[in-house]
């Protein structure tokens, strides 16, 4: 199979790891209420593990990036995926919550931090046309986990305990993630040399690791991807909670969730295709606005009607915007180099997701409502759009005049 069809068994093949990936992680919400019942441990503990996971993501992603740089994203995507499914099966022969937290918050976080930085890399590699799309086509596999690996993991519970359960996710994982992992190859440009020459890149920048980290460039796209991330995560996490708190009911405020990631599914497809026409950092800079006032919307609605409206647009953009730091990644730093800087944005991006949870409790306990997290979100999305504008590409490398 020649290289311009086999790009797309790299999108389809990546799309299934990051959706089984992100769906192992996200099966604790499911399984939640059943540990704490079983075992007795708190919900607050349990729930920690969760917290503790967006940590070791956020720790491991830069490490796996640089990894796959250098040994290439095969290697890597088939370790991950190893640590994954036993870390898995370690956590559901856990005996005391510490044990818990540790084998599922830092072990399963870490090794899910193994999937996407290499894995986004590797696309952008491979694409130098429909880039964008193709890295959202990744990131919507991605986004199918609480369509398909969550409904599996309450499928699960309804017939086993959660550490059967447990088991069986990480079963999935063996038999779904390895193989697909084994499909993964080096972008061509780099297949046949060593990475720390940067052949087949001769438009990027002649920059070291250590400069791009230093770059302005490299530093706008973290604090852009943090202050992103940290506008969606609070609402995100809360919107059960606030519809309940309106007095919806709970399988109806299950639901405002559930339309909010199928929105999502739409969001990525429609950035990408936007991306690759009118450039990603113009494509990503509306979005990041129109993000801060839907996160704001939240705050005018009470009714189920007024819920899914805001829903289905907040899930359309946050989930829109988030493939397109890959894609700016790819156009302004060398490819040899993008595990590494792809991983550092990553790692913004898991310490944002990490702030909404833990800020939207301390409004909630302070002011008995969720309103100004909302608004204190909207503030933080303004500061993303701001930032963003600063963003500026690198110059690029012109071409020797010929000799006349």
């Amino acid at each position: 199979m020649g290289a311009s069809h086999y790009r797309w068994v790299i999108v389809a093949a990546g799309g299934l790891l990051g959706c089984v990936a992100i769906g192992a992680m996200f099966s604790l919400p499911v399984l939640l209420t059943s540990i704490a019942r079983d075992t007795g441990w708190s919900v607050t503990g349990v729930s920690g593990a969760m917290t503790l996971g967006f940590i070791a993501m956020a720790l491991g992603s830069m490490a796996w990036g640089g990894l796959s740089d250098r040994f290439g994203p095969r290697p890597v995507l088939i370790v991950g995926s190893v640590i994954l499914a036993s870390s898995l099966a370690l956590a559901s022969r856990t005996t005391s919550l510490l044990q818990f937290q540790l084998a599922f918050g830092l072990m399963v976080g870490g090794s899910t931090a193994a999937i996407f930085a290499p894995m986004m890399a590797c696309v952008t590699g491979w694409f130098d046309t429909h880039r964008s799309l193709a890295v959202s086509l990744v990131s919507a596999g991605m986004g199918m986990a609480p369509v398909t690996m969550s409904p599996f993991a309450a499928w699960l519970i309804e017939r086993h305990d959660w550490r059967a359960s447990l088991l069986i996710i990480a079963g999935v994982v063996t038999v779904v993630m390895i193989p697909a992992a084994l499909l993964i190859r080096r972008p061509p440009a780099l297949e046949a040399v060593a990475p720390a020459e940067g052949a087949g890149d001769p438009s990027a920048p002649a920059i070291s690791v250590g400069q791009a980290l230093r770059s302005p460039q490299f530093l706008v796209l973290m604090a852009t991807n943090f202050l992103c991330c940290a506008t969606h995560s609070g609402p995100i996490f809360h919107t059960v909670s606030y519809a309940m708190a309106c007095g919806i009911p709970m399988m109806a405020a299950v639901s405002i969730y559930s339309l909010e990631g199928i929105a999502g599914l739409g969001g990525r497809l429609v950035f990408g295709v936007a991306g690759d026409r009118f450039g990603a950092k113009r494509v990503l800079v509306a979005g990041l606005l129109v993000q801060a006032f839907g996160a704001l919307a939240y705050a005018a609605v009470s009714d189920l009607g007024g819920f899914y409206a805001v829903a289905a647009l907040f899930g359309f953009i946050y989930s829109g915007v988030m493939p397109l730091y890959a894609v700016l990644v790819r156009e302004n730093f060398p490819l040899h180099m993008m595990g590494t800087i792809i991983g550092g944005t990553a790692m913004a991006g898991s310490l944002g997701m990490a702030t909404g949870p833990v800020a939207g409790g301390l409004i909630y306990d302070a002011f008995a409502g969720y309103t100004w997290l909302f608004v204190g979100s909207c503030g933080v999305g303004i500061g993303a759009f701001l930032i963003a504008l600063t963003f500026r590409p690198f110059a690029r490398p012109q071409p020797a005049l010929a000799a006349v």
